[in-house]
């Protein structure tokens, strides 16, 4: 058993945590399964080439759900994980969609970011990662970077600011495990040195946060609004 008020302590002291083999090893490989059925190991990137030059993110995103593919439920639908975050957030939220998150050899990963705007404490999205595969510095690369506490520290610094990256800390999860992220957290994700990267992101907000919460992206060099492809702010 996990001791779920802890963990929400630690969630919200560090902006993130990790619960090792939280989900049955089955599970994951039958998802797994499906995941590289859908993709391919060559799918195209569906941003802008300018959002791929300067976000360095190269990720093939995929919505199971809204394609009518229902064996992702099993993991919305899973108690332990709903408790968790019924503690973190008060019992106030909703879910905002199932993504998995593909990367193929070769591509950059993802650069240093917050998913949301942190304008307002109360209104961010919390990432509910879940790993089909292992990640390995070795053999896979696409390891999570994160600084902790970061999600209490505003905006992402500019290219001109002072940023530290030796503070910050490396993911390095094993299949089945779960890892809690707030929206308004730093991360990055490495570079992808194996043949493919998987994540799936199961992510949820408290009430009141609006839908499109994770429209506009911060990135060190400029805010990204998805939905118009377009960059809204450069950032020197």
């Amino acid at each position: 058993m996990i001791d779920i008020d802890a963990l929400a302590q630690q969630f919200w002291k560090d902006g993130y945590i990790v619960v090792k083999n939280f989900f049955d090893s089955e599970v994951m490989d039958d998802l797994n399964q499906q995941i590289i059925e859908h993709f391919g190991m060559k799918p195209a990137f569906e941003h802008t080439d300018e959002f791929i030059e300067k976000s360095a993110v190269e990720v093939v995103p995929w919505f199971p759900q809204r394609e009518g593919v229902t064996s992702f439920d099993v993991i919305g639908k899973n108690d332990q994980l709903n408790a968790l975050t019924n503690t973190i957030l008060d019992n106030e939220w909703y879910e905002q969609y199932a993504m998995v998150m593909f990367s193929k050899k070769g591509t950059k990963g993802q650069a240093w970011h917050q998913d949301c705007p942190p304008t307002d404490p109360k209104k961010f999205n919390m990432n509910r990662l879940i790993y089909t595969m292992d990640i390995d510095a070795e053999l896979t690369g696409g390891q999570t970077m994160v600084m902790p506490g970061s999600h209490k520290q505003g905006l992402l610094p500019s290219p001109s600011e002072a940023f530290d990256e030796s503070k910050a800390v490396t993911l390095t999860p094993k299949k089945g495990d779960l890892v809690l992220l707030h929206g308004h957290c730093y991360h990055k994700v490495t570079e992808v040195t194996g043949q493919y990267r998987v994540s799936t992101n199961f992510r949820v907000a408290p009430e009141g946060t609006p839908e499109d919460i994770t429209d506009i992206g911060v990135y060190r060099n400029m805010l990204y609004q998805f939905s118009t492809s377009s960059v809204v702010e450069e950032r020197t």
